[in-house]
């Protein structure tokens, strides 16, 4: 009775359908058990063939789908989400929201647990040469993401529209996604660069070349459960507890660590491996490896600066 008094309370959340809860945590659970055991006997250095790959891949399009699909459905179909949602007045946008950036500090999480081991591994012994199974194991398990990304965000987006919009897009799927895109080409951008051209550097545009690098990259994403978490105690009502401002800090530094100062100072350690100075070593880079690492850097300053204003927003206030 009060699952329909709830229901009946949001009918929004009729329009979200998900597979039952005991499904959903048997393919979350069974998809990562499945990929990590697919890999956990290769040899370090041991390379990841296509047909493993793609298998990976595909376990990872399961593991976070399923993921965002149990989040949604413990929050909206349980008694206990029930409780939560009421809590803080939440809205279906809003929860949609919260598993969304749930679901990126998750694949934030194996991103650094990757990039540590494959550091750990490769950056302590030939930094441009020796490489580790664990980058190009993740390279296809991560990939995914960045597609099933596209859509999470695509349906928070359409979540959050009015009931008028909803009517007036209703059966014109080509005219939300041309209208998404719009508002988010950025990340949008970004995650088909990544889930793309990233993903082939790594299994098969590096060449010959090893492992470390990569494991820095990997490292990058240790930013990201601060900017989700920021996020969601932006939804949560949360802007002006203590939790907000050290949260925002932290984010603050390990973004500026993580992503902004990362690659230069991985071309430092590239310039100090063969000798030169920093800039002649970034110079004689492939004109490749330099547009990418434009393209890289360009968001991250971005959102940095987005960041910076923000929180002088917080802490300067306009009176």
């Amino acid at each position: 009775m009060q699952r329909l008094s709830y229901a009946g309370r949001y009918p929004e959340q009729q329009s979200l359908k998900t597979p039952p809860a005991s499904l959903l945590l048997v393919s979350v659970l069974g998809s990562f058990v499945l990929a990590a055991g697919s890999v956990i006997l290769l040899a370090p250095e041991d390379r990841i063939s296509v047909a493993r790959g793609a298998w990976l891949s595909g376990l990872g399009l399961i593991f976070f789908v399923s993921l965002f699909d149990l989040l949604n459905h413990v929050a909206l179909q349980t008694n206990v989400g029930h409780v939560f949602r009421k809590k803080y007045e939440l809205t279906l946008y809003e929860v949609l929201d919260i598993s969304n950036k749930t679901v990126s500090a998750v694949q934030a999480v194996l991103s650094c647990i990757t990039g540590s081991i494959v550091c750990m591994w490769s950056c302590t012994r030939d930094f441009l040469r020796s490489s580790h199974f664990m980058s190009e194991a993740y390279a296809w398990f991560g990939a995914s993401y960045f597609f099933y990304d596209i859509w999470s965000m695509y349906k928070v987006h359409t979540s959050g529209k009015s009931d008028v919009e909803r009517q007036q897009h209703s059966g014109h799927c080509l005219a939300q996604w041309s209208d998404y895109i719009c508002k988010q080409p950025m990340i949008v951008l970004h995650h088909l660069f990544i889930g793309s051209f990233g993903f082939l550097v790594i299994i098969h545009l590096r060449g010959d070349l090893g492992d470390c690098i990569f494991g820095v990259v990997y490292l990058m994403e240790l930013s990201t459960p601060f900017v989700s978490f920021r996020g969601i105690l932006s939804k949560l009502k949360m802007k002006s507890s203590q939790l907000y401002v050290v949260n925002g800090l932290v984010m603050l530094v390990t973004f500026f660590l993580c992503r902004v100062i990362t690659l230069p100072y991985v071309c430092y350690k590239y310039s100090d491996y063969v000798g030169l100075s920093f800039w002649e070593a970034f110079i004689s880079l492939p004109t490749g490896c330099k547009i990418s690492i434009a393209i890289l850097m360009f968001p991250q300053i971005y959102w940095f600066i987005l960041m910076v204003k923000g929180a002088f927003s917080v802490f300067f206030p306009v009176k």
